[in-house]
């Protein structure tokens, strides 16, 4: 997996949509909107649940915070939405656990082996998203659904991880928007002897 500087993307004209970390992000997102409206709704508990909109909204923020800060072009906002969809992911990722917890369910450890097949589906190439179809087989019950989305989480919290790395070399080697604005403005006065 590769990662643009800005420059690139700029000349590019492509942002988060080449990245793999934005298009797990989609997969979990609309996964979690099915998850909450088959296990979390009122039909299921007769009452509502809060979590039912905390879990998607969970969801959607990381998603969108990837967005938003691939777009930024200061490094610094982009590091710090960056972290910001990693925090929504982590509360996601406790939220399935929970769910699991709660209903005496299995949580597959790191190496079972349904794990890792879910582990190996390819991340590439994501031209564009179409749906979240390769997972059909796990949304048959709640414990193999439940599982799917933990590791996902996971998967993304990862990639989430790479991502900031690579951003923060970004900010490193081009320096945050503040220091450039200074940077531009101690230009102009020795240009114009200020």
């Amino acid at each position: 997996m590769t990662y643009m500087t800005y420059k690139t993307y700029k000349k590019t004209g492509f942002g988060y949509e080449k990245l793999v970390v934005y298009w797990l992000a989609c997969t979990i997102y609309d996964l979690t909107v099915e998850f909450c409206k088959t296990y979390m709704s009122y039909k299921t508990y007769k009452s509502y649940t809060r979590t039912y909109d905390q879990m998607i909204q969970a969801a959607r923020s990381g998603k969108q915070n990837i967005v938003e800060g691939s777009l930024n072009p200061s490094a610094e906002s982009g590091l710090k939405l960056g972290q910001v969809a990693r925090a929504s992911f982590g509360e996601l990722l406790e939220d399935y656990k929970d769910f699991l917890r709660q209903r005496h369910l299995l949580q597959w450890a790191k190496d079972d082996p349904r794990v890792m097949a879910i582990r190996r589906q390819p991340d590439l190439p994501y031209k564009t998203y179409k749906s979240y179809t390769t997972y059909t087989t796990y949304l048959s019950s709640a414990e193999s659904f439940g599982n799917l989305m933990v590791t996902l989480c996971y998967k993304e919290l990862y990639l989430l991880s790479r991502y900031l790395k690579a951003n923060e070399v970004r900010f490193v080697s081009e320096g945050g928007f503040r220091e450039n604005l200074l940077k531009k403005r101690l230009e102009y006065r020795r240009k114009y002897d200020l």
